[in-house]
């Protein structure tokens, strides 16, 4: 690569011109969304929990828990990000030495076991759900459902979007484990 082919950020004037890329938010998921919101109200929780402990010398009893919550939703939710992406952690060392067809049959079903078990995670969750009724958190008074829905939701996105990868990887032919130099 020649150096006049890199893009120039130094200008004649000696001064640092950069431009950013234009920011395209249209391909963010629903999953995406909600897991921004999640985190934006526990930095706003957090927040709280900061100035009313150091700065009013009163703590906000609830924002500990709530936080705990709120982190836990996140996690979740935002997990349904990395299964949509296709970039969680993966050993693709064994695919290397497999015949590509062998290969190909493993990978197909890490996917179909990936789907299996965000299903059975959901189901597992649903009913947990069922069996807490109206089992309350410690300080607030809200139902414990409530972090189990997130939890649900999340699980239940992370196998919608197995499925979904699944597909991408059956139409292509090939997974990220069998070619990981074609990642995105």
């Amino acid at each position: 690569m020649d150096l006049d082919d890199l893009p120039k950020v130094m200008g004649d004037d000696g001064e640092f011109h950069a431009v950013d890329e234009a920011v395209d938010l249209s391909g963010t998921t629903l999953e995406g969304w909600a897991a921004l919101g999640l985190f934006w109200l526990l930095a706003a929780t957090v927040f709280y929990q900061f100035f009313t402990r150091y700065a009013l010398n009163d703590s906000a009893s609830w924002t500990e828990e709530i936080a705990r919550y709120l982190l836990i939703g996140t996690v979740f939710v935002g997990a349904a990000i990395g299964v949509a992406k296709n970039n969680h952690i993966q050993v693709d060392l064994l695919y290397r030495y497999l015949p590509p067809k062998a290969g190909r049959v493993l990978a197909t079903g890490v996917d179909l076991l990936r789907i299996a078990f965000f299903a059975a995670m959901a189901v597992l969750t649903g009913q947990m759900m069922q069996k807490m009724g109206s089992y309350q958190m410690t300080i607030i008074d809200l139902p414990m459902n409530i972090v189990y829905g997130v939890c649900l939701f999340g699980f239940a996105a992370m196998a919608v979007r197995s499925v979904l990868v699944m597909r991408r990887h059956l139409k292509q032919g090939w997974s990220v484990l069998e070619r990981p130099d074609l990642a995105d």
